[in-house]
């Protein structure tokens, strides 16, 4: 057992956040299993799209306090003042999220993308409109679109509390880095829920090859949704006798939303980019979800393009973009899907046992017994194991 694994039985036995010591966890590829057949990038985060930062703040306060902010920074600029072209699509409208309206109409996206509780979504509007309000060069600014996802943490977060504050909203914004994602149980996804386990953060991405033009597809998830899981096309949640209307007497939460955040470095238009965010809900469905009637559904994407970006100011009269033409789209889509199922499948692998309030219980992804069940229908690459199993 190395020291890692010794100080999070610690940690997590000392924070009374569960009842007993957890197996260790990893990424889904640590366990071998691969989804889809392109290349991910360095990270395997949707920060291999150049300029994107991902900051978190994690709410953990005693026992019923299970809550966050994740934030998701464009590029390395003022947003404001360099839109970013952006879409959204709306798998099952359950949900309170903020900004996307504007987004449908104008196709722009003018802050960062923060995602939190369904209660909180206002208070973080409010900072991130401080925050962009602050940054050079907005001092006259008058209005701001502020892009703000949510689901609903109330399973295990005092959601009434609305324990987020705008200190907790420029924290995550101040700590957004390049290069590695911290998944599972952080920011956003501190007290979320999927398909019968704990969920959280997770993400993924995709390279293509040079030959369709090496663009870049990073996906970032907020998973809180029921269904019966599915990996690689094995039964997992049936066999693992956890899954929607398996048994009355076990309840089992299936509303409660999920936010699916594409960002790449293709140039696309608006339209491109919602064709693009579709294909996500795809990937959705694949690892078993169905859409509750009370699970908000969203994607939103965006392209990194330079020369696409559209300025707050300019004296043109006509606007001239980069877009791939549609028959170029389908390697775009193809990236879009492993890498929406990658991140999904992170954010249960990476989440951990966690229990919140009323002394409620959410029990994370049992791994080594989804690995057997993976084996048992050939879904599991065995060629590619890195990492050694743990009880």
């Amino acid at each position: 057992m190395d020291i890692k694994y010794s100080i999070l039985i610690f940690l997590c036995l000392g924070t009374g956040l569960c009842t007993q010591a957890q197996e260790k966890r990893g990424r889904a590829r640590d366990f071998g299993i691969f989804t889809g057949i392109l290349k991910t990038g360095k990270a395997n985060a949707i920060t291999d799209v150049a300029g994107v930062k991902v900051g978190h703040a994690t709410l953990i306060k005693g026992d019923s306090v299970r809550t966050g902010v994740t934030a998701i920074i464009p590029h390395d600029g003022n947003v404001f003042q360099e839109k970013l072209p952006a879409a959204v699509y709306v798998g099952n409208g359950f949900g309170k999220s903020m900004g996307l309206s504007q987004i449908k109409e104008l196709g722009n996206l003018e802050t960062p993308i923060l995602l939190t509780n369904t209660l909180n979504a206002p208070i973080v509007a409010n900072a991130l409109l401080d925050y962009m309000l602050a940054l050079p060069g907005n001092e006259k600014v008058r209005s701001v679109n502020a892009m703000v996802g949510e689901t609903n943490d109330g399973g295990l977060n005092d959601i009434r509390g609305r324990h987020v504050k705008a200190e907790d909203v420029w924290r995550a914004l101040k700590d957004a880095e390049s290069g590695t994602v911290a998944e599972g149980n952080v920011g956003a996804g501190t007290g979320t829920e999927a398909l019968g386990f704990k969920g959280g953060i997770g993400t993924s991405s995709r390279v293509l090859p040079l030959s369709k033009g090496g663009y870049t597809v990073g996906v970032l998830v907020q998973s809180n949704f029921g269904g019966v899981l599915q990996i690689n096309g094995a039964p997992v949640g049936r066999e693992l006798n956890n899954f929607y209307m398996m048994d009355k007497s076990k309840p089992y939460k299936a509303d409660g939303s999920c936010m699916m955040i594409i960002a790449t470095d293709a140039p696309l238009s608006d339209r491109n980019l919602e064709r693009l965010a579709k294909r996500s809900y795809l990937a959705f469905g694949t690892v078993g979800a169905f859409s509750s009637n009370g699970s908000g559904d969203y994607s939103i994407a965006f392209s990194t393009y330079p020369k696409n970006r559209v300025p707050y100011v300019t004296n043109d009269k006509f606007r001239t973009i980069d877009d791939l033409n549609n028959d170029e789209m389908s390697p775009l889509f193809m990236a879009v899907w492993e890498a929406t199922q990658e991140a999904l499948l992170n954010s249960l692998f990476m989440a951990q046992d966690m229990k919140g309030i009323n002394d409620r219980t959410v029990k994370a992804l049992p791994i080594k017994k989804t690995i057997d069940i993976l084996k048992k229908y050939h879904a599991l690459d065995q060629n590619k194991l890195p990492m050694a199993l743990e009880n």
